[in-house]
Parts: C-alpha cells; structure tokens; sequence
C-alpha cells in the first residue's frame, strides 16, 4: 500500500480547492495558489564575530488569477479558512472583464522530490554550523599576513510547495539548499584587493564532504593576495580566453536574461523576433536545465506547477526557444518550459533562468590555450551589469593573467570586459571540451531565487578589455 502524498493532506487542511474557486469566481484565464513551508538558517561571521544568527520557520500562500494579460495576487501567512477566504475574495474583486473560468477536477502532477539531500540542515546541530564558519575565518586568516578583513556567510534552506492551478493541475515539490561563501580583503602599503569564494548546491550538509570550508576560505584569501601582487591589466582590444573556471556569469546575464520571454515579447531584449535565426557562431548551444542533479537551480517543478525540463535555447547558433512561465508561455501559443519561479509565496511568478550553460565543445582546453599567442586568460568573473535592449554588457575580472606565447603568464588586476552579447556569441571560435560551474542568487522585479551557470573553455578573438595600462 503506497503512503498519501503529503500535497493532498495539505490542500485538505486549507480547503484550498474552495479558496481557489472563489478567486475565479469573476473570471479570468488562469489561476494558481501557491502554498509554501521554509525553515532556514542563516549565519553571518565578520571579523571574528557572529553579525547575524537567524533560524526560523515560515509558511503562507499566495493566490493569483490572471486575466487579459493583467494578474491579480495577493499572499497572506493567515491560514485560517475565514483568512483564506477574505484574500479569495480581495483577489477576485481584483479581476476586471475576465471571462468565465471553471475549475477543473484535480488531476496530481509532479509531486517531488527531484532528489534528496543526505544529510538534512535540520538535523545538523546549530553549534556545527557556527564551527564550521569559524574554521573558514581561521583558515582565511592563517594563509597570509596580509589578510586584513574576512566574512563568512552560510544558510540553508528546506522548503515545501504545493501548487493548484485553475485547470485542476495539482504539484509539490521538496526542496534543500545549502551556501557557503567566504570574502577576504587582503591589504598591503594601502593597496586592498577582493578575493570571493561561493560554494552551495540543491543538497545538504553533504556539500562539504567534497567543499571543506578550509578549501573555500584558502581559496577566496589565495586570490586576493594574487591581486595584491599582479600588475594592472593592459586596455584595448585583444583574444580573451574564458576559463570554465569563470562559470558562467556572462552567459547568464549577457545572454540569459535576453532570452526570457516576458522580456523577449515586451520587445525589450535584443533576442526580439530572432526565432529560428542566427544569433551565435554555430558552434555554440545554449540551455536551460532544471533537471541536472543537485545543481542550485535544480528543482522538480517550478513554482506554477510545470514539470523541470532541458530547454535548447540556441542550437549550434540558432535561437530555438525562450523561457517561458505559463503566462507568457500562453501569449505565445506556446507550453511553459517550466521557468515560472518566485521568491516566496509573497511574490508572483515571474519568468526565470534555472541552470543555464553553453554546452561543451570538443576542443582540449589546453590546445584553446596553446593556439592564442597573447591576450587575456579569464580564470573568475566578477559582477557586471547588461543592457538587454541592446544587449551591451561590461564584466569585472576578478582573477586574470596575460597569454604570452600559448602560455599562462603574470596575473593581472582591476581588467573589465566591454561588449556586446550577440556579437561576441558570433565571434566565439573556440569551444572546450570541459564544463564549469558557478553559482548565484539572480535578481529580477524585486525578487532573487537560486540559480546556477556554467561554459565551456572559451574563446573570443577579439573584445575590448579595460584596464590601466595603454
């Protein structure tokens, strides 16, 4: 005899096919309720002490309908049934012209898990959480004289979620992250240079079987005292090659953002109208996939209920898709690729990368080396900011060296990368056999939800790099 899903207990105890009708009862086109649990810990260690200490537990839900393209949403953390029913009705009153929507028979969906963490943050004593942030300061600390300044940051998070929609579609999921990311500021006859290390994935405390948190700190600290002995880096234009060390934060946000669809149908990305045309060299492909294991943008399914699922977004330079939720999905006459994502059940869905990467090629990282005689050798990103209008984009570096003759040469500080998206995807001509990733929280309307990237060794032939050497 197979045990009851947990969802149906849950929506049974806030009656929420009830409240759900009552949101339609004005009409619409569509209508979700989204109900959340979370428990999280939350560490801050700076300078030896412990900033901040948060544990805590919350649950709510939040209901929408949307209606001739507009929504209409409210959240409350008051699940009571006569709570429940006042947000129905606030939302409903909400709904202006919408046409008559029915509620269809429930039918389950997917009702998660993707995978299970081993080692759950909630059985893991607080007091080892806090020996863990202060091994990382001390190992920070013991690397170098010149270490001035050292933050650790951990949390974890263990979230369930339910979803019913207006078309009878009933979904869960349970989720478990776990973030550890150690800042050093390393000093020297007045010079300060930055060295950041971020770690974390979809799993538990078992992160740190394969990232000790001395690893993590040693790491951050070695590159900032690298930057305190580099020379500034060279300006103009040359080859760069990325590393997939970098990760990949200028697919994400040079590209990624351009190919959501409720930025792409607004007309505000530069990847408007390209479908089916070429928008990179052949030899790149990019994807957006929910589904690879234990990845921090991992999930079974998204915050609208719809199934995680690999999108080829650029196939061998060709756009084949954007990222859809399931309103844009339904103004492009489209299914959702299962990119409807949410901060909490305070926010809407809004359209969202998961784990998004440009494939690997078949090149030997080191023959992508040995094959540029001089340039730049990006071994980490740093932030940046793009234009997805226009798709204009700068990136800082925050670890560096010159090619000299195929080779590594002397490491470089304070280089940033100037250009423009579609354009360096059609210069692209090297693509590396290798794959690499990094991590984020990605922010958009006010909101951040987990997220991962990754590439490829790569090459671009020329890019304009800043710097303060001529």
């Amino acid at each position: 005899m197979t045990n009851r899903p947990w969802v149906f207990d849950i929506l049974n105890s806030i009656d929420g096919e009830k409240a759900l009708k009552k949101a339609i009862s004005r009409g619409g086109d569509l209508a979700d309720l989204y109900w959340e649990q979370v428990s999280l810990t939350s560490l801050v260690l700076e300078d030896g002490r412990l900033e901040k200490v948060v544990t805590g537990h919350d649950s709510g839900l939040g209901l929408r309908t949307v209606f001739n393209d507009h929504q209409a949403f409210g959240a409350t953390n008051e699940l009571s049934p006569s709570g429940l029913m006042e947000l129905a009705g606030i939302v409903a009153s909400g709904v202006e012209n919408g046409r008559e929507l029915d509620f269809i028979n429930v039918k389950p969906g997917r009702l998660g898990p993707a995978f299970r963490a081993s080692l759950m943050p909630e059985t893991i004593p607080p007091d080892r959480k806090v020996e863990l942030v202060r091994r990382a300061e001390a190992a920070a600390r013991e690397y170098d004289p010149r270490i001035r300044q050292v933050k650790v940051i951990y949390g974890d998070r263990v979230q369930k979620t339910m979803i019913l929609t207006s078309d009878g579609l009933l979904a869960g999921d349970e989720r478990c992250s776990t973030l550890l990311v150690v800042q050093v500021v390393a000093g020297d006859n007045g010079l300060l240079q930055v060295g950041y290390e971020p770690v974390g994935g979809a799993l538990g405390f078992e992160l740190f079987d394969d990232y000790e948190p001395e690893k993590v700190a040693r790491t951050a600290a070695a590159r900032a005292v690298l930057m305190l002995e580099a020379d500034e880096a060279p300006s103009g234009a040359m080859p760069v090659v990325l590393s997939s060390e970098a990760g990949g934060t200028m697919i994400h946000e040079a590209v990624g953002h351009g190919l959501e669809a409720d930025l792409a149908g607004e007309g505000l990305s530069v990847y408007s109208d390209r479908l089916g045309k070429q928008v990179a060299s052949p030899l790149i492909t990019v994807l957006d996939d929910a589904t690879i294991p234990y990845k921090r943008g991992s999930f079974a399914v998204d915050d609208e209920g719809s199934p995680a699922q690999q999108t080829v977004l650029v196939e061998k330079g060709v756009l084949k898709s954007y990222m859809h939720d399931r309103r844009s999905a339904a103004k492009a006459g489209v299914e959702s690729t299962g990119n409807g994502r949410r901060e909490s059940y305070r926010h809407r869905p809004v359209v969202r990368m998961t784990n998004t990467l440009i494939a690997p090629g078949r090149m030997d990282p080191a023959d992508i080396l040995s094959a540029t005689p001089k340039g730049l050798f990006v071994r980490r990103m740093g932030g940046g900011q793009v234009n997805t209008v226009n798709g204009d984009f700068v990136f800082e570096v925050s670890e560096g060296y010159l090619i000299e003759n195929g080779r590594l040469g002397k490491a470089v500080r304070g280089a940033t990368l100037t250009g423009n998206g579609p354009d360096i995807l059609n210069k692209i001509d090297m693509v590396g056999s290798d794959l690499g990733f990094g991590i984020g929280t990605c922010g958009k309307d006010g909101q951040g939800v987990p997220v991962a990237d990754a590439q490829p060794t790569l090459r671009i032939p020329e890019i304009v790099v800043g710097g303060r050497k001529g």
